[in-house]
């Protein structure tokens, strides 16, 4: 298989609790290929969100390396990561993060306003992006007045607004009833499919589960099963 989009090479993270070292990860090895579509499966506690952290360089590992598009972030400088974060990868999360005086429209042309695109691109991008996900009739409403499917939907627009390489997507159901989550499942699927863009996310939802082509199963912070199964 081609190189890896993204890597963790014998991986350790550990958290202080007053003066107690709680380790999240003990030397997790993962690769993830450009255009895959993978979800990392356990219970809460078992490090998910802490890869997914590492990987998006929101996060540093404690011993190990993470390598992105075939360079160590450890020796990248902040500025060079922010930019890796601005502009090659994507990220929902289960909490939505939008800006609540904001209109949808709004959130999710901000990640370009803050990275200098003119106006009139950016008008083009947020546009596209917001009817990509279904949601052209809904640009000029605030967080408020929207449900959780189409508010979690405009935080994959926003995701995916600067066309990154890599989405990184934290428990994107867990605030959706059963429909709805699946709903959003499908789209980042179709996403997937019809852009190439590499998606991982971080779940404990067995219906997620069972429409992922690859699950990579955490427990106590190590990898206990890696498994891939034929498309379609």
């Amino acid at each position: 298989m081609s190189e890896a989009l993204v890597e963790a090479r014998n991986v350790h993270r550990a958290y202080r609790l007053g003066e107690v070292a709680v380790p999240a990860l003990r030397g997790v090895d993962f690769r993830l290929h450009r255009g895959e579509f993978a979800v990392v499966a356990g219970p809460s506690g078992s490090g998910k969100s802490t890869l997914l952290n590492l990987l998006g360089a929101l996060d540093s590992p404690d011993e190990g390396s993470v390598i992105f598009e075939g360079r160590e972030l450890a020796k990248a400088s902040i500025a060079e990561r922010t930019l890796l974060r601005r502009r090659r990868l994507g990220f929902v999360f289960q909490a939505f993060h939008l800006v609540p005086v904001l209109t949808a429209f709004e959130n999710v042309e901000y990640p370009l306003v803050i990275d200098g695109v003119g106006r009139p691109e950016r008008r083009e991008r947020t546009e596209a992006a917001l009817a990509a996900v279904g949601l052209a009739h809904r640009t000029g409403h605030r967080p408020d007045q929207l449900s959780g499917g189409e508010r979690q939907r405009v935080a994959l627009a926003r995701a995916l607004v600067h066309d990154p390489v890599l989405v990184l997507a934290d428990e994107p159901t867990a605030n959706l009833d059963s429909v709805t989550g699946g709903a959003v499942v499908e789209l980042l699927a179709r996403m997937n499919a019809e852009r190439g863009i590499a998606f991982l996310l971080a779940t404990h939802d067995p219906a997620i589960m069972a429409r992922a082509p690859r699950v990579v199963r955490l427990a106590d912070g190590k990898i206990v099963a890696d498994s891939v199964r034929p498309r379609g």
